[in-house]
C-alpha cells in the first residue's frame, strides 16, 4: 500500500507540473500569427557597397558622366564614373554640376561599384598644385 500510494503521489506530481508549465505559456492570438518565408525566399538585408576613391584630373566631363586619368598602383588609369543626381560636386567650396568641370580640373572622386558601372558619390575639384605657381612667380635671374 504504501509503494502505491508513493507511485499515486509521484504520478499527481508530474502531471500537476505539466499543467502548470502549459497554463503559462500564452497563446498565440489569431492576428498575431506568424507566417515564416522559406529559408530560400528569406533575403539577407541589403548592404551598401564599400565607396572607393580615385584621385586624377578631369579627362571630360558630360550631364552624366566624367572621365579621370589618373595613376593606380603607379601606373596610368583611367575611369568612367556615372554621375547622378545624387551626386554632390564641389569646386572652390561651392556645388556645381558635372558639365561645369574642365579638362584638366585635380580631382577627388569617391565612388561605388553598382550594377557593374561606378557611380560617383561625391567629386571634389583640389586647388591646383602650388608648386607650378610659386615656379611662374619667381623672376628670372640672369648669370
Amino acid at each position: 500500500m504504501r509503494k502505491s500510494t508513493l507511485s499515486l503521489l509521484i504520478a499527481a506530481f508530474v502531471a500537476a507540473s505539466a499543467v502548470s508549465a502549459w497554463a503559462q505559456a500564452p497563446a498565440p492570438k489569431p492576428e498575431e500569427k506568424k507566417t515564416e518565408k522559406p529559408a530560400a525566399e528569406k533575403k539577407a538585408p541589403a548592404k551598401k557597397p564599400a565607396a572607393k576613391t580615385a584621385s586624377g584630373t578631369v579627362k571630360s566631363a558630360s550631364a552624366d558622366s566624367v572621365v579621370v586619368a589618373g595613376k593606380e598602383k603607379g601606373k596610368d588609369a583611367e575611369w568612367t564614373f556615372a554621375v547622378d543626381a545624387k551626386t554632390t560636386i564641389k569646386k572652390g567650396g561651392k556645388d556645381v554640376t558635372a558639365a561645369d568641370l574642365k579638362s584638366g580640373d585635380p580631382v577627388h572622386v569617391r565612388y561605388t561599384q553598382e550594377g557593374g558601372k561606378q557611380v560617383a558619390q561625391a567629386i571634389t575639384v583640389r586647388a591646383a598644385g602650388t608648386a607650378k605657381k610659386s615656379e611662374a612667380a619667381k623672376p628670372e635671374t640672369k648669370k
